[in-house]
């Protein structure tokens, strides 16, 4: 069992920053992917990027338009997503995830509970 837990997220303005974490614990985690998500209102949830534990390789979904960064510290067990130049369209519940390479959500078999980023214009 892996568990995550999210937290950072909130209300800030258009053209702003946040940095949204994932504290994971649980089983080895070196084999695991740790992937972000994110569900808008009525909208499915939509992959945003992923890390891998052990060799820190990302890889982002093209609508991030490099605006986000995902980084990890093993030290802390904790996730990270850097989000920077913030639109209202990137308002939605994101959620971090533990599994294997992929985008979709079926690739990833643990979740966290999700917070909420809400962007305002």
């Amino acid at each position: 069992q892996v568990q995550l837990v999210e937290s950072g997220g909130g209300l800030v303005q258009a053209g702003g920053s946040l940095r949204l974490s994932c504290s994971v614990s649980g089983r080895t985690l070196s084999s695991y992917v740790l992937g972000w998500f994110r569900q808008a209102p009525g909208k499915e949830r939509e992959f945003v990027g992923s890390i891998s534990w052990s060799s820190s390789r990302t890889y982002y979904a093209d609508s991030i338009e490099g605006r986000f960064t995902i980084s990890r510290d093993n030290a802390k067990n904790t996730v990270y997503l850097q989000m920077s130049s913030l639109k209202p369209e990137d308002t939605a519940v994101y959620f971090c995830a533990a599994g294997g390479w992929g985008t979709t959500v079926r690739s990833y078999a643990y979740w966290g509970q999700g917070t909420q980023v809400t962007v305002s214009s």
